[in-house]
């Protein structure tokens, strides 16, 4: 019984899997465009943004670095912007700030990213499953007519709209692939030259620029402390 309602369900035929891609296809082609637009938009030359943002750091001028950060449109300086802000509370509190920054930039560079490699893995077994269901219905138009010559036109109709499926699976499945892999090729890059700069400004840190050395810190709360003391004592 279960069988033979499911048999009714495959003689519907393959069609409506190909509807089925050609939607997929047409949501896949959307995902590349935007996101050919955005890291279009949003990326530039990380080496020539490096090379500007070290001098600055080794003259100490902060403001112009930020500056350059600022003039900036790309990922990279943004998570590097963000480093330089918090520079001055220390390393620590800067790397936090970085990997809050990279982790909400990931959302963006990501978007899209999920769909387009469950398409490019799934798309052939879609097409493969439309294959299937030409095939049950070219068996089931042969054992209907037997050896009756006439028939088997439907038969090779039903195969070669089998084929076609699978064909257009692999067509859907092929550029999602490869948008999937130039994408994972670009977060790569991003995260790659925003790490280049964020240790830059790391080791502007650690080098003891940018923020009152500790010596220095204590020295000067020490002079605070006996100035306190002698005004104290001068009040008594």
């Amino acid at each position: 019984m279960l069988i033979e309602r499911l048999l009714k369900v495959a003689l519907l035929g393959s069609e409506w899997i190909l509807y089925l891609l050609l939607v997929l296809s047409v949501f896949s082609i959307a995902t590349m465009v935007e996101r050919w637009r955005y890291f279009s938009r949003f990326s530039g030359d990380g080496e020539a943004l490096r090379k500007k943002l070290g001098p600055l750091l080794d003259k100490d001028d902060l403001e112009g670095a930020t500056k350059v950060l600022d003039a900036s449109r790309t990922v990279e300086a943004r998570i590097a912007r963000e480093a330089l802000r918090w520079a001055p509370s220390g390393p620590e509190a800067m790397a936090d700030a970085v990997d809050s920054e990279l982790g909400r930039s990931k959302k963006e560079l990501e978007r899209g990213l999920n769909f387009l490699g469950t398409l490019g893995n799934n798309s052939p077994f879609v097409g493969l499953f439309g294959t299937v269901l030409g095939v049950i219905m070219a068996f089931s138009a042969l054992g209907k007519n037997g050896q009756n010559n006439g028939a088997m036109g439907g038969v090779m109709s039903a195969i070669a709209e089998a084929l076609v499926a699978t064909g257009v699976g692999l067509f859907v499945a092929l550029p999602a692939v490869v948008a999937y892999n130039a994408i994972q090729k670009r977060i790569g890059e991003v995260e790659t030259e925003a790490a280049s700069l964020t240790k830059l400004i790391s080791a502007y840190l650690k080098a003891g620029r940018g923020a009152p050395r500790k010596a220095e810190v204590e020295v000067e709360s020490e002079n605070e402390d006996s100035q306190g003391r002698v005004e104290v004592a001068g009040a008594a």
